[in-house]
């Protein structure tokens, strides 16, 4: 198996290969699957031995029509038949959302759902993706992404709540605030499919306000929380005028035999089905601290049934994904093909307590060898592909026409609040914004200090707090162009780096007032020698005369100004302080209880309608 490890995860674009490829790969026998994130605990074994018994039966007839079977969904939900669109997925619903109602433009923050990126851009639209930066754990800024819209001139806006591959999660009131404030857009779109593994609140999903508005769909998944995605049956809710647009377009037989027995034997297992995930977010819990413990991990929070974490620094998530299925026979979901992501970081679905202890002792053994202080893979072995350069080959080879890359487009957008400075020391560059982008070329005052034209003044060496000279003392203040107007001067802050020592102004020891004066005077005069090209929007070069003006009216030792460098781009979703880290967190701070599990109540026994399903969840 191991010698096809690398072929089978290379020819699957943004996904994992299947199951039913894994097994024919290994005779018939999967791996302990922590890659496909279904429920582990439903359908009960009962509920697969009513399945099998009736196996001959479902396969062998027809199922009823599709508004035969939302018909009884929608009973059990409790929602309005003509409000509700079944598909053979959620990925089908999705395809016809894009084909019926996604005109030009499309927003979706990332990384997330492959088919929310891919799907459109398949279609000829333009995808504006909005990255979730490491440095804020990924969490989604609902204010910046609307600014990011704006900014964009987007027509359709995505969030997925909780969002894949994160679980990053937004209350009720924030997703509402969401859709209020971008009710002029064609289409927002809420993907809830992992909503029902949210404990954060007890009502987080929005169904209601859809049925209401004139531009919302809601999406929800079935395969992911029934357990049963081999099924491929989803829904989506909105109000009739949409549904239904999407309804008519779909084939009479889209859902399969499998998918109607399940929905026709829900109303029994109401109470089964929420214990499962009451399970599903005990065991969270439980797998976050137990990988919290690998030195190195990070563990972001998270409200879906997975984790997602950052690998050790030196290991690379194609090699540790090879070596856990090929040595351990553990499958996991590396996503460095995911828009957004790298080859860092994996996805982890919730699962028993037995299978993760399996994990985290592979892991041990993949990152640290017989030592657990430090993450050393074996770099050198299995396979040379990297999936991280795959997702940045899509990423550019497929903008549809727009031809800049993510950073020369928010270069473009209008004026936001400049950038703030903060002290402190100089921020790292945060590994996890889009892979492999080249910025546009920038204009001479955002290059480097390195990269500067040789007009550029060198910056002294420690530069001290001092205040600028007043306006009237600077050289030729009538003839410089309005700060404002000057390119790049509105996203520029200081530099966090000095200047090459070779460069810096020399400290000059204590001497008289006429040695000084002397001093400044051969001073400004070989600067003006150096000076060879004019300031942007300078009309004329300075005469002599105005020079020596100006050398007479500057006060002594008047710094240089620092070194500039170009902000960080705006409308990019940063919103911790520039430099700030992500720590890792340990299993109390992960999102979800972190009390001893109350004794569970009396369910009943009846399927819980969708309104009040989350009131009668722990």
């Amino acid at each position: 198996m191991a010698d096809n490890v690398a072929s089978l995860f290379r020819g699957t674009a943004a996904h994992s290969p299947s199951m039913a490829a894994l097994a024919r790969e290994s005779d018939g026998v999967g791996p302990i699957d922590f890659c496909i994130p279904c429920n582990p605990y439903f359908p009960t074994p009962g509920m697969f031995d009513e399945l099998a018994g009736r196996l001959r039966e479902i396969i062998t007839y027809y199922p009823s029509s599709a508004d035969t079977i939302t018909a009884e969904l929608c009973a059990l939900l409790q929602l309005p038949p003509s409000c509700v669109a079944m598909g053979n997925g959620s990925t089908e619903l999705i395809t016809w959302i894009d084909h019926l109602l996604v005109r030009e433009s499309l927003a979706i923050p990332v990384p997330t759902f492959g088919r929310w990126t891919d799907q459109p851009m398949e279609t000829g639209k333009r995808v504006d993706m909005f990255p979730l930066m490491e440095s804020n754990g990924f969490a989604l800024d609902p204010a910046q992404y609307i600014e990011f819209i704006r900014a964009r001139g987007t027509r359709v806006a995505v969030i997925c709540n909780p969002n894949n591959p994160d679980g990053g999660f937004l209350s009720r009131r924030a997703v509402v605030n969401f859709m209020d404030q971008l009710q002029d857009l064609d289409l927002i779109v809420i993907d809830e499919s992992f909503l029902e593994f949210a404990d954060a609140e007890n009502d987080p999903s929005v169904v209601e306000e859809a049925v209401l508005r004139p531009n919302v769909i809601v999406l929800r998944s079935l395969g992911k929380n029934f357990g049963l995605h081999g099924i491929r049956f989803g829904y989506l809710v909105a109000n009739p005028a949409l549904a239904g647009k999407i309804r008519s377009m779909l084939p009479k037989w889209n859902l399969n035999s499998f998918a109607e027995t399940v929905v026709f034997m829900l109303k029994e297992h109401g109470a089964e089905y929420m214990e499962s995930l009451h399970l599903v977010r005990r065991d969270r819990l439980d797998m976050a601290r137990q990988l919290s413990a690998l030195p190195g991990l990070t563990v972001y929070p998270s409200q879906g049934n997975f984790l997602f974490v950052r690998l050790p620094v030196g290991a690379e998530g194609t090699v540790v994904r090879d070596r856990l299925l090929s040595e351990h026979r553990i499958l996991v979901r590396e996503c460095g093909n995911k828009i957004g992501s790298s080859s860092r970081f994996l996805r982890l679905v919730v699962r028993p307590e037995t299978d993760v202890r399996r994990l985290v002792s592979g892991m041990e053994q993949v990152l640290y060898g017989s030592r657990r202080g430090a993450a050393v893979p074996e770099l050198g072995t299995g396979t040379s592909y990297s999936s991280g350069t795959a997702a940045v080959d899509r990423l550019i080879s497929e903008t549809n026409g727009v031809g800049m890359p993510l950073a020369a487009q928010a270069a473009a957008m209008p004026s936001l609040p400049p950038a703030q400075t903060w002290p402190g020391p100089a921020p790292a560059q945060a590994p996890t914004g889009m892979p492999g982008l080249v910025p546009a070329p920038a204009p001479a005052a955002m290059m480097p200090p390195q990269q500067q034209p040789a007009a550029r003044m060198p910056a002294p060496a420690q530069p001290q707090q001092q205040p600028m000279p007043a306006v009237a003392q600077m050289p030729n203040v009538a003839q410089m162009p309005n700060v404002a107007q000057m390119p790049g001067v509105a996203q520029m802050q200081p530099a966090p780096q000095m200047q090459p020592a070779a460069q810096m102004m020399p400290q000059a020891p204590p001497m008289s007032a006429v040695a000084q004066m002397a001093q400044m005077a051969q001073t400004a005069q070989a600067q003006a020698q150096r000076q060879q090209a004019p300031i942007p929007g300078v009309a004329q070069a300075p005469s002599p005369a105005a020079q020596a003006q100006a050398r007479s009216m500057q006060p002594p030792q008047a710094p240089a100004m620092p070194a500039m460098a170009p902000a960080p781009a705006a409308g990019l979703g940063q919103t911790g302080m520039p430099g700030l880290r992500n720590r890792g967190l340990t299993a109390a701070q992960v999102r979800g209880r972190t009390e001893p599990e109350p004794a569970p109540a009396p369910q009943p026994t009846g399927w819980p309608a969708a309104g009040a399903m989350y009131n009668q969840v722990g």
